[in-house]
């Protein structure tokens, strides 16, 4: 098997993968589904084609089996929801439980000694039925989390089972149902340590993949799942485990100091580690495995990316978000949100972060010293990076500049008012059908000798000016910042010359362009200032398009309008005219010309019928 030269990790969870020998690999966003792409031969044909694969992953063939497990690994590691096929699921890897492991619990920091849990900078902390564990890296900036997760179940019980959890969704939920999750918890635990000391058939009746046979009607399988995530963006789940881990390392550098203190003959410091009440909950909701059937298969993208094919490329088909790179050992994470974030991996324990006005310009390198353990910081600037050194295990310069042509192409993705990448087949809402993911017009501006400015519910404003220049950026509504100034959404803009030229240009430094970024960002300005942007929610939008009452509420008006119209009254004189042609006369007296109704009338009469008819199965059915 090629080994991987390059694995990338799209926003919503599509997976590239490229190997050394030139074959490619395509997962869909939810892992159901793959595209396995061969390398050509060296002597191949200049017009012979590639031979391309397209399967299900749970169905896959031997050949590609071990490339999947890795390209999934890959996905599961960075991804909120994992995808676990169990025919891909190696069988040493998979374990048999006798109940749901669905929700885990934390030790308390008033009765645990935290302390404990360091080992050489790094901590470790487990849930008391060792369910999950939770390790925070030195530096604070990333933590690893494994827990015990299902293998991915159909579609009707991944249905049944995200309603199980449901309850534990919402603050409000999860604190009145804490004491009866505790008591579910405990009970759970002890069926379990009871199931264990009951007695095991021969273990010579097995089954497929070597589970015994006894097992498949009461016991389900489970398999470690192994997450890394940055302490700047993380799921809900996790954000108790890692105030124990930060509260943890707070203690253990307090106590070194009142150590170092009191060898010194100085005066002895008290430390007192707070958590805040809303976030004290040891109770946990783990997160569930995707079903092993996509509902929205059409959503589908099935075309690799050209970025990483030819980086000088301007154009790129179906720009994607790009979340995740491994590439030469070096890990490259982007964060896209409110809080636009790059962190770079080298793989030396080192780390390095460009956030906020840092973004894209500045890289601050942090690294802790062997031996001494004494925290370092660097910063480096993309305008002048440093030299190479000779046998340093990389290059700075050559991966900052590397994340800085991620980072740009990302924002091009994000500025494009052609392809959504937010829309995501697996976050879908089935009575929906994707709907309340699209973005819909929110305002419209034109301005006399100026231009014409348009909003858009994510945030995307694009303004088209009369001398045929065209302008997109993102902008963040919620503000009411008065002041003109680059905020973390809107790092760079995307400018159109009439000619059709694209450059992406920073706000920062708009050089000859800055009287159209200036006009751009007043009219944004404006608008914070007397909040004429409607609040947008995808919640709202979908219960007033979607829910029985509105629906109804178009039929009445649909039978209101054909009541009151004279198009019932004019179905005789139709039927006694068989040509079905009527004259009418135009506003300016114009000569008469026949129009045909007959198939018009027709619709609507059956329409109607059809109306009435579901009227009164309705009212019979709430009777």
């Amino acid at each position: 098997m090629a080994a991987e030269r390059l694995a990338v990790l799209y926003e919503g969870g599509a997976v590239e993968v490229h190997y050394a020998g030139g074959s490619r690999l395509l997962l869909a966003p939810c892992g159901s589904e793959y595209l396995f792409e061969a390398a050509l031969p060296a002597a191949a044909h200049p017009l012979q084609r590639t031979e391309t694969v397209r399967h299900r992953v749970a169905f896959a063939v031997s050949a590609h089996r071990e490339q999947l497990l890795r390209a999934l690994d890959f996905r599961n590691k960075f991804s909120s929801r994992p995808y676990l096929p169990s025919s891909v699921i190696p069988p040493e890897r998979k374990k048999i439980l006798f109940s749901d492991v669905l929700e885990i619990r934390w030790p308390d920091p008033a009765t645990a000694d935290l302390t404990r849990c360091i080992d050489n900078g790094s901590v470790r902390i487990s849930s008391v039925d060792g369910y999950a564990h939770l390790y925070l890296s030195e530096l604070q900036q990333e933590f690893t989390v494994e827990f015990l997760c299902k293998v991915s179940q159909s579609s009707a019980a991944s249905l049944h089972s995200s309603q199980k959890n449901s309850n534990y969704q919402t603050g409000d939920q999860h604190e009145k149902s804490r004491k009866s999750s505790v008591a579910e918890t405990s009970s759970k635990q002890t069926r379990l340590e009871n199931n264990k000391n009951e007695p095991t058939k021969p273990k010579d009746q097995k089954g497929r993949d070597g589970v015994p046979l006894f097992h498949t009607n009461c016991s389900s399988e489970y398999t470690w799942v192994t997450q890394r995530w940055s302490v700047s963006s993380y799921p809900e789940e996790w954000k108790y485990p890692l105030s124990l881990a930060l509260m943890c390392y707070n203690l253990h550098t307090v106590k070194n100091i009142r150590k170092t203190c009191e060898k010194n003959n100085h005066t002895s410091i008290e430390a007192d580690v707070l958590i805040d009440s809303e976030t004290r909950e040891a109770v946990s909701h783990l997160p569930t495995a995707l079903p092993l059937s996509c509902r929205a298969p059409h959503l589908h993208r099935w075309t690799f990316c050209d970025f990483f094919q030819n980086q000088n490329t301007e154009e790129y088909s179906c720009p994607q978000l790009i979340q995740i790179v491994w590439c030469q050992g070096v890990f490259y994470r982007f964060i896209h949100g409110r809080t636009n974030i790059t962190e770079i991996y080298p793989g030396d324990d080192s780390f390095l972060k460009s956030e906020g006005a840092f973004l894209g310009n500045y890289f601050i390198h942090y690294a802790i010293q062997k031996g001494i353990k004494k925290r370092e910081e660097k910063m480096y600037s993309v305008n002048s990076l440093p030299p190479d050194v000779p046998g340093t295990p990389y290059s700075i310069s050559s991966i900052i500049t590397q994340a800085t042509k991620i980072l740009q192409y990302c924002y091009k993705a994000k500025l494009s008012l052609t392809h959504n990448c937010y829309l995501c087949c697996w976050k879908m809402v089935p009575e929906t059908d994707g709907r309340e993911m699209l973005p819909i017009l929110l305002y419209e501006k034109v301005i006399p000798y100026t231009g014409r400015l348009v909003v858009y519910s994510d945030h995307k404003v694009h303004a088209a000016f009369w001398d045929g220049m065209t302008l997109n950026m993102v902008w963040d509504f919620s503000s009411s910042c008065s002041m003109i100034q680059v905020n973390e959404d809107v790092g760079w803009c995307k400018l159109t010359t009439p000619d059709g030229v694209q450059q992406l240009i920073k706000i920062s430094h708009p050089g000859i362009y800055e009287r159209y970024i200036r006009t751009a960002i007043e009219w944004c300005r404006s608008l914070n200032k007397r909040r004429e942007i409607p609040e947008y929610t995808a919640h709202s939008v979908t219960e007033e398009n979607w829910s029985a009452d509105a629906e109804l509420e178009k039929i009445q008006r649909f039978n209101f309008l054909l009541d009151n119209s004279n198009v019932l009254e004019r179905t005789s004189a139709v039927k006694t005219n068989p040509s079905g042609i009527t004259a009418r006369r135009t506003k300016k007296g114009s000569e008469l010309e026949g129009i045909s109704e007959a198939c018009v009338l027709k619709a609507l009469e059956e329409t109607s019928k059809v109306v009435q008819d579901i009227e009164s199965l309705l009212a019979a059915f709430v009777k």
